[in-house]
């Protein structure tokens, strides 16, 4: 059977803290880095962080907190990568340490802009780890519901089964259920497309859409996913799987979902600036339309919702003329 070893997380934000939660439950020793000295400290003397679901009390005594990320890699066999796809490679811009022999995960839900590539495409490319040595960690999840303990499914995949069911076993608890997969890149993309979906979701709200018309949105999103991962990566899947549609719904209807609340933002004329500095977070959304768009010039995949969204991020189109236009798309 195949051993985690020792496990670090890369990672400050609401998920990675979430992560850090879940892992602990089992109890486990855990190398935790975050960029911050600062919330380091705080940690360290609270057992909590102070900026993110600073409600979740850590015991102290199971977490080697540093703000070296090299420390952890190098104290670490497995390591978690926990922050958004935008801020990966300056959060790696100081690893010296290599990767290339470690099991690494991946919970980005994003890609990396710039290289248009997959987390996992990223770190194979530019730090060597092997495929079969790469895993996903994709929902239906959200953080805050990991705070309040209320019951949660997470999907891991890997190419090879064991790692899968490893990771699986590590994560699993009294309110976490796990299921694991081999789908590596559709469950993947399907964790950056939902975001995409439930963006537009919040711009339709906001336009005064209803719940009829949010249900033929949803539907035909989840129909657009399945063209694109079956054009990507043509394997047998089910787009109903929780992976799939279930992580789609709860990024699009949820109240804890930044990209939601991110297009209701939009869709009431805010500027992008305005909403990432009142949010204070990352909509994986926002960067993951603009690489969706790039990538799909290759396939040329029918996916009117993702460009629709794309037209208004960053074309300038108006939400109003432009959600009206996908309607006549819809079916």
């Amino acid at each position: 059977m195949f051993e985690l070893g020792r496990i670090g997380i890369i990672g400050g934000g609401s998920w990675a803290t979430a992560i850090a939660k879940i892992i602990e439950e089992n109890p486990q020793p855990l190398n935790w880095y975050i960029h911050a000295p600062e919330a380091v400290e705080h940690m360290k003397k609270n057992g909590n962080n102070p900026l993110y679901l600073s409600s979740v009390q850590f015991d102290t005594k199971n977490l080697n907190l540093t703000s070296d990320i090299n420390e952890v890699v190098r104290n670490s066999d497995t390591i978690l990568f926990v922050t958004p796809s935008a801020y990966l490679k300056s959060t790696m811009e100081p690893l010296t340490e290599s990767l290339s022999e470690k099991t690494v995960v991946s919970a980005i839900k994003g890609i990396v802009p710039g290289d248009n590539l997959l987390v996992g495409d990223y770190l194979h490319k530019m730090h060597k780890v092997p495929y079969n040595n790469i895993g996903i960690i994709t929902g239906p999840c959200h953080a805050e519901e990991i705070a309040l303990e209320r019951l949660s499914y997470i999907t891991i995949a890997f190419t090879e089964e064991d790692k899968a069911e490893a990771v699986a076993a590590k994560m699993r608890n009294r309110y976490v259920r796990t299921i694991i997969s081999d789908d590596i890149l559709g469950t993947e993309y399907a964790a950056v497309l939902k975001n995409i979906y439930a963006l537009a979701a919040g711009v339709c709200l906001s336009l005064g859409y209803g719940d009829n018309f949010l249900a033929v949105l949803i539907s035909n999103a989840i129909r657009e996913m399945k063209r694109f991962t079956d054009c990507v990566y043509p394997i047998n899947r089910d787009i109903k799987d929780s992976a799939y549609l279930g992580d789609l719904l709860v990024t699009a209807y949820s109240q804890f979902s930044r990209n939601r609340y991110f297009g209701t933002m939009i869709g009431k004329g805010y500027s992008v600036e305005h909403i990432k500095n009142e949010m204070n977070m990352v909509a994986e959304g926002y960067y993951a339309s603009k690489c969706i768009h790039e990538i799909n010039k290759k396939h040329n995949v029918n996916m009117p919702i993702s460009e629709s969204i794309y037209s208004i991020l960053y074309e300038g189109k108006s939400p109003k003329q432009t959600i009206k236009e996908l309607t006549e798309q819809l079916s």
